[in-house]
């Protein structure tokens, strides 16, 4: 299948970099959300992202000007019908995402292919909201978008090979490296690593260790590169609260059951570095 317009919808921190990555590909881009603002503020996201690699010696002056060229944006999903394959990247919620896609396949060729960034929720949910249940697939990004290196690609169980088949070569196209996942919830790398994150919001609930403790051990003694209450703060608390609630729902499980605190700190609107406040605290100057 020849792509030529590739369609993402959901301007948000996930949205605008796969819009970024895509446009940087070669690829015409139209992004949309529901608010201008939200458009805006991708947009001056993508510019700043663009401008630290030209500052970086990384690209020149014109080529950041060509990928911003190849970015149209819009406010009506309906212009979607331009694009040859789209992605939602909406937020971690069930209810938009099933919208979206009823929206998507009313408004796309059913040749298009419709994929997701979810990170939790089965892609055998998502496509029972088309008439196109072969073309849904799940292209899960990870954050941020134009540094990290892995997509994971999910099937569903009507997903065709076709539809794979396209959607891991442009992946590659994009000059990341794709892991397929099978369709359960939080596929791979969101069963393992939010559990991790999930139980180190236990050891701070329970006292075990100060949240900057916690963080220490993880990197220096686990040799990651961030500890997982600081990761939770860039995920957003509110996305590990969904995947975590996702999971919960999925296997019935209680290793899975999020810890109160998470759930407090969401109810309370501290939902990480994009509102400035999580389990740490950000200044305008951390966020930029």
């Amino acid at each position: 299948m020849d792509i030529k317009t590739f369609g993402v919808v959901g301007a948000g921190q996930m949205g605008n970099g796969i819009a970024q990555v895509a446009a940087m590909s070669g690829l015409e881009v139209i992004m949309s959300d529901i608010k201008t603002e939200f458009i805006q503020r991708g947009l001056e996201n993508i510019k700043k992202n663009l401008r630290r690699s030209v500052d970086k010696a990384k690209m020149t002056d014109q080529e950041m000007d060509a990928v911003l060229k190849r970015i149209k944006t819009t406010v009506d999903i309906k212009e979607m019908s331009a694009a040859d394959f789209v992605i939602e990247a909406a937020t971690e919620h069930e209810s938009i995402k099933f919208q979206i896609f009823k929206d998507l396949d009313q408004i796309c060729a059913h040749p298009v292919i419709l994929a997701t960034n979810t990170s939790s929720i089965p892609i055998g949910r998502i496509a029972a909201q088309t008439k196109r249940p072969e073309k849904i697939i799940g292209m899960h990004f990870m954050n941020p978008v134009p540094v990290m290196k892995l997509v994971e690609v999910i099937r569903g169980l009507a997903t065709s090979d076709d539809t794979f088949k396209t959607t891991r070569d442009l992946v590659v196209k994009f000059g990341k490296t794709p892991a397929q996942a099978n369709d359960y919830p939080g596929f791979i790398v969101n069963r393992i690593l939010m559990p991790m994150i999930n139980e180190a919001v236990f050891c701070l609930y329970h006292g075990v260790g100060t949240r900057e403790d916690i963080d220490t051990v993880m990197t220096l003694g686990a040799n990651h590169p961030m500890g997982p209450l600081a990761l939770a703060d860039l995920i957003g608390l509110d996305t590990c609260l969904a995947i975590m609630d996702t999971l919960s729902h999925g296997f019935k499980d209680s290793k899975y059951r999020p810890c109160p605190l998470l759930r407090k700190y969401v109810e309370a609107g501290r939902l990480g570095r994009k509102t400035g406040q999580g389990f740490y605290k950000y200044r305008a100057t951390d966020l930029s």
